[in-house]
């Protein structure tokens, strides 16, 4: 393995570059495995779902820890970002079931196109006629200048 940084070869992957300490991960165990979209939304929605019963239940609790007696502003302003909490998560989690529907209304359609193949089947013919072979005689390669020279702006000094 080469460092990246310095370029010193016959390096260990996961230790330390011996030339100028950079640290050199092992880049096979790096590949993350893949997670269908169906699982994705089914850890948002239970995440959601928890943080709705948690800020609710914090706020009851509060709420009844103080009951019949003077409640401070801080635990009124308290109960109401627990309750805004909640009702951010629930429009969370709705848009989480939408997409959710969404996916599975449209996940049959793509998985029958995968099976079918193409959707324009070619045939193959075949023709009378080769191809011609290619005249490299006369080829000549482009240069990184070619066709700039149109840009350029002759100096218009008169020679006396």
């Amino acid at each position: 393995m080469f460092c990246p940084k310095c370029g010193k070869s016959d390096q260990t992957p996961e230790t330390y570059c011996r030339e100028c300490g950079l640290f050199l991960p092992d880049l096979n165990k790096l590949k993350s495995r893949e997670h269908a979209p169906e699982m994705h939304i089914k850890a948002s929605a239970v995440l959601s779902i928890m943080t709705i019963v948690a800020s609710l239940s914090v706020a009851l609790l509060l709420f009844i820890g103080f009951y019949g007696r003077e409640i401070p502003v801080v635990i009124y302003t308290a109960i109401g970002l627990l309750i805004a909490m909640a009702a951010w998560q629930i429009q969370t989690f709705w848009r989480t079931m939408l997409l959710r529907r969404q996916l599975k209304k449209n996940m049959p359609r793509y998985t029958e196109k995968s099976l079918e193949g193409p959707d324009i089947e070619l045939e193959s013919t075949a023709t009378d006629k080769p191809l011609t072979a290619g005249d490299f005689e006369s080829y000549v390669m482009a240069s990184v200048t070619d066709r700039t020279t149109k840009h350029l702006v002759r100096d218009k000094k008169s020679s006396s």
